[in-house]
């Protein structure tokens, strides 16, 4: 009897922390832009440059309305200048990490907020059809804050749009003067998700 009791209880156990925990795959598109003071040039305008960004994510249902989700996304960034009818492209990339509360509503909405850190993998300067490697000019850690929306469907499928506020400089600091430029931007996506109660 002792037994049997056992194994219902972590029978049990098992079940609800897999209702608890939800995981799945999401893609989607950037716009991302350069800011800060140092970020503006005297007769250069700046433009948002769309990028891919998609990647994975897990959360945990902490009650019905609350949970966290943590993801690991691949982010096309980076923005565009313009000057006398020519373009110059910054095209970064990074692996971002966002950690995420989320408020959902029965309805399917949701909202979201928290911290992201990037991984900067690559930084180039193109122009003219030409591409230069500018990593060595970036610093390699990139922190955000993210502020979200989006709908769930009952079949898990959903769609949310993000805006993330750069909070730090992403320039690395040369002959020892600091630059202030920050990578902020939009992104918009579908996913989905598996476990849980979607």
């Amino acid at each position: 009897m002792k037994k049997i009791i056992a194994l219902s209880i972590l029978t049990f156990s098992a079940f609800t922390m897999q209702a608890q925990v939800k995981y799945g795959v999401k893609a989607g598109a950037n716009f991302s832009k350069f800011s800060g003071s140092d970020a503006k040039i005297e007769g250069v305008s700046s433009a948002y440059k769309p990028g891919f960004a998609g990647g994975l994510f897990a959360g945990y249902a902490i009650s019905e309305a609350l949970g966290v989700q943590l993801e690991a996304l691949y982010s096309l960034e980076g923005t565009t200048y313009k000057a006398e009818g020519q373009k110059a492209h910054y095209n970064t990339s990074y692996v971002n990490i966002p950690v995420l509360a989320q408020y959902s509503h029965e309805s399917g909405l949701y909202g979201e907020t928290g911290p992201q850190i990037g991984f900067l993998t690559s930084a180039k300067l193109s122009a003219d059809g030409n591409s230069v490697n500018y990593k060595e000019y970036f610093k390699s850690t990139n922190f955000s804050w993210c502020f979200g929306l989006g709908y769930k469907l009952p079949n898990g499928l959903g769609i949310g749009a993000r805006y993330n506020l750069g909070l730090t400089s992403i320039a690395e600091e040369q002959e020892g003067e600091k630059a202030d430029i920050k990578q902020s931007g939009f992104h918009v996506g579908l996913f989905y998700s598996l476990g849980g109660n979607k």
